[in-house]
């Protein structure tokens, strides 16, 4: 399970590092990044993911208009992301876009999947949620 909040500085390359702690929780597998529903990059480990989708990916396809443009909003913004030996990996440049991340960001763990916001934007939301 993803827990904690960390704050990180955005490396060179537009890359992040992964806390130890959430890597463990990977267990080895590729993580899947999306675009959130707020304005923030939300990351599954890759089994996560699958079981998460499977339902969208079960439904029909070629005679759903409806069932084919939700399939196109949750995988055109999705992306694999390989972590490096040091646990770092690249945000893609529309993900960092859409969360305002430019230099400070915030990894939190949120369950089954963690989130990575702009240090200044999740603080304030937090203060909205929390009350």
């Amino acid at each position: 399970m993803f827990l904690g909040t960390y704050e990180h500085n955005l490396l060179d390359k537009d890359r992040i590092s992964l806390p130890a702690k959430l890597r463990s929780v990977l267990e080895g597998q590729r993580i899947i990044l999306r675009v959130g529903l707020e304005p923030c990059i939300v990351g599954f480990k890759e089994s996560d993911w699958m079981e998460n989708t499977k339902g969208e990916l079960s439904k029909p396809f070629f005679l759903d208009k409806k069932g084919r443009d939700e399939r196109r909003k949750i995988f055109a913004n999705a992306e694999y992301a390989e972590l490096d030996s040091q646990g770092r990996f690249v945000l893609p440049k529309a993900m960092l876009l859409h969360a305002g991340i430019r230099e400070k960001a915030s990894i939190i763990g949120a369950g089954d999947h963690f989130e990575i916001w702009e240090t200044k934007i999740w603080r304030d939301y937090y203060k909205k949620v929390r009350k």
